[in-house]
């Protein structure tokens, strides 16, 4: 039996007897006038390259439902869990599994070389990566609010269930217009990008509307959320820092090294751990969106040239790449979690759990132990 390999042309002379096809040679004519033109004066990417990016979100797809399907299974279910800070965990956990859940679109493809699946794909693969996208941006802002409140304000300042739900439920009021909106027309629209194996919103049309469709969006969905972000772990910062020097005054004031009792079991400051979860935070967002927000800028007002197929496929991979690393940045890191993990996943074999619920009985132990 004679197997053939895809990444080559099927005669030896293929190549010298036909000109290379230009991307969307393959493109049914009636399905041609949803590809901006921009796109069609590229020639066609290597298969090799197709099968590549494919296996690339296969890994992506896996990581992202496997790490996000625990979050939201164990979030959802273990009461210990049931807060409202960790109403954002799943909320957001929720958005990266949507984000990845349109990845078999993306592999599908690039598995047969193009616009396989054709507008009706896109759009799906559109509107699911809006309402994911935008709402991340969005519970990313309000994590840093709800943390925000919590350290600030610690006594009067925590949000309730009530008032978490109330948030997730405009976080969500506040995104879906902007899906539905091109996804009907009425305002920007959907369409193939790069090599036609993925789809957002069209930022290359140099049509007013459109135009104002993207500065429109850019400011709503990535300007606004990540002002709020910056914003809020920047007062986290600056509070935690204040305590802190108001601390070490005391402390010389009566002339002792600290008032902790356990400073010399920490090794690190507590200023300095928040500033590493803030600038984790900030920098997930940041990396994952700023790319495509640049993207769309350039492709709307900008020089359109610098826009090439191969090009626009990386912000796209950061976006996707982001959704399979927040499940372990805001959940997996989180102490009651990881102990909820190794309670129904033994076999894991999460010692770190066990080893922070086994100090912490032991201090307990002692503490009552002095006390009596």
């Amino acid at each position: 039996m004679r197997f053939e390999n895809w990444t080559l042309p099927p005669h030896p002379l293929a190549r010298v007897m036909e000109s290379p096809h230009l991307i969307g040679w393959n493109v049914p004519p009636e399905e041609l006038k949803y590809i901006q033109e921009h796109w069609l004066v590229y020639p066609e990417p290597d298969k090799s390259l197709h099968l590549l990016l494919g296996l690339v979100y296969i890994f992506f797809f896996i990581m992202s439902i496997v790490g996000n399907g625990v979050v939201i299974w164990i979030f959802s279910t273990a009461k210990s869990l049931r807060t409202a800070s960790n109403m954002f965990v799943v909320n957001l956990a929720f958005c990266d599994f949507m984000m990845m859940s349109k990845a078999p679109i993306f592999i599908y493809n690039s598995f047969h070389g193009g616009f396989a699946l054709g507008i009706l794909g896109c759009r799906i693969f559109a509107t699911m990566g809006t309402l994911s996208g935008i709402g991340q941006g969005m519970t990313n802002a309000c994590i840093a609010y709800d943390r925000f409140t919590t350290i600030t304000r610690p006594f009067d300042g925590k949000v309730s269930r009530t008032k978490a739900l109330i948030m997730i439920f405009f976080v969500w009021a506040y995104t879906i217009p902007w899906a539905v909106m091109p996804l009907l027309e009425v305002w920007g629209r959907y369409g193939p990008e790069g090599f036609l194996t993925a789809c957002t919103f069209d930022f290359l049309t140099r049509r007013f509307d459109i135009q104002l469709f993207i500065g429109t969006i850019f400011t709503c969905s990535y300007a606004i959320p990540m002002s709020l972000i910056i914003y809020f772990y920047s007062q986290i910062v600056s509070k935690v820092f204040s305590h802190e020097k108001a601390l070490r005054e005391q402390a010389k004031k009566m002339n002792v090294e600290s008032l902790r009792a356990n400073q010399q079991g920490q090794t690190e400051s507590a200023e300095l751990r928040i500033a590493k979860a803030a600038i984790t935070v900030c920098g997930l967002f940041v990396a994952s969106w700023t790319p495509y927000a640049v993207m769309a800028l350039i492709g709307g007002f900008g020089d359109q040239s610098l826009l090439t197929p191969g090009v626009t496929m990386i912000p796209a991979l950061c976006c996707k790449l982001v959704a399979c690393i927040d499940p372990y940045v805001y959940a997996i890191s989180h102490p009651k979690f990881r102990i909820e993990l190794q309670n129904r996943m033994p076999w894991l074999a999460i010692k770190e759990a066990d080893t922070v619920s086994t100090a912490t009985e032991a201090s307990n132990a002692q503490n009552s132990t002095a006390t009596t």
